[in-house]
């Protein structure tokens, strides 16, 4: 593991790729429609005229523990996972449909740079740990909890659906702001097909360090 900071160069492009793949076929086939096909919901979610709060100033390097989106529902344990044969962030198992991965050889969340958090959108049978990401709002609190008691709280800023056709890795998941904590939680979206296993796209939300807790 890195000591939190975000990767650079070669392994940027590598890990991007793999994390296009896995949006790709990580799937094992929906249970109904869990997000839109395609769009920029940036500008959806905070009121007319209310500036973003500040980020803060980011955090030690910890490893998260359990990420919580109050206003989705969402309430989920965070294991580390390293990367499968495709250079792809290998997700929990399907018998694990309600656990998030964190990509643990990358940034802590909290630390500067963005962190990568992975969830399966549904298995075969019903909806998994990131079936409703895609109805996340800007303004949104996303609190992870990590292993040294501490909170770090997050505010969400971006929402968007990555379609496969002209995909941009580095514009989905490389940092926003330099140096300042930042969050991607990541999810299959856009259409399914059968036939080929796999999803039109990727979900991708966004979220920056606005706060601690302990």
């Amino acid at each position: 593991m890195t000591s939190g900071r975000a990767l650079t160069g070669t392994a940027w492009t590598v890990l991007f790729l793999g994390l296009w793949l896995w949006g790709r076929g990580a799937v094992e086939g929906p249970v109904g429609g869990s997000a839109p096909t395609t769009g920029d919901m940036a500008a959806v979610g905070r009121p007319p005229g209310a500036p973003p709060p500040p980020a803060r100033t980011p955090l030690d390097p910890v490893e998260p523990l359990r990420v919580e989106i109050p206003s989705l529902g969402i309430s989920a344990p965070v294991v580390p996972r390293g990367l499968d044969a495709d250079g792809a962030i290998d997700p929990p198992p399907f018998e694990m449909p309600h656990t998030v991965g964190w990509y643990g050889s990358g940034t802590r969340p909290g630390a500067p740079g963005p962190a990568l958090l992975v969830g399966h959108v549904d298995t075969e049978t019903r909806p998994a740990v990131f079936y409703g990401l895609s109805a996340a709002r800007p303004g949104a609190t996303v609190s992870v909890t990590r292993s040294d008691g501490s909170v770090a709280e997050f505010t969400i800023d971006d929402v968007r659906v990555h379609p496969r056709a002209g995909f941009d890795a580095r514009r989905a998941y490389g940092p926003h702001v330099p140096d300042r904590a930042e969050l991607r939680l990541i999810t299959c979206g856009g259409t399914y097909d059968r036939e080929s296993g796999t999803y039109s796209a990727n979900v991708v939300v966004s979220a920056y360090l606005t706060g601690k807790r302990g």
